[in-house]
């Protein structure tokens, strides 16, 4: 069996690779355009309409003014969709699901990996993702 690493070791390595990530291109571009949507004076006024609509909506739903609620979630709707047609803000959200998607990666990567080494470590069999030899795979008798 191999090298046997402590809690804190591991730890200190998954920060190390949490340092690699921040320094991607995936998360350059993304710190890049987030920076542009807080320069960007339409997209915070949106926003800004956004937020106070949506506390008018809390208002309206704690008082049941349901038609009142309607009408301004209708206006958040529009507003959404006038925020999501800004290229920048497309930019932005194509900038987020790039990042998630790396972190995705990683996860899977790293979860594959432990169970790969689990299953070679218990002398089990990678093809079938079992970790030891089953009594009841027995081909004879």
């Amino acid at each position: 069996m191999g090298k046997t690493y402590s809690k804190q070791e591991v730890i200190d390595q998954a920060k190390e690779l949490a340092k690699m990530i921040a320094e991607t291109e995936e998360v350059d571009f993304f710190k890049r355009a987030e920076l542009q949507i807080n320069e960007n004076l339409k997209v915070q006024e949106t926003i800004a309409k956004i937020k106070s609509l949506q506390k008018e909506a809390v208002n309206l739903q704690h008082y049941q003014k349901t038609e009142g609620l309607k009408a301004v979630e209708d206006k958040i709707d529009a507003l959404q969709d006038e925020l999501d047609e800004i290229p920048l803000v497309k930019e932005f959200k194509q900038t987020q699901t790039d990042v998630n998607s790396l972190l995705q990666l990683v996860s899977t990567t790293i979860s594959n990996t432990v169970t790969d080494e689990i299953i070679k470590s218990t002398g089990g069999d990678l093809l079938k993702g079992t970790t030891t030899k089953s009594p009841f795979d027995s081909h004879g008798c």
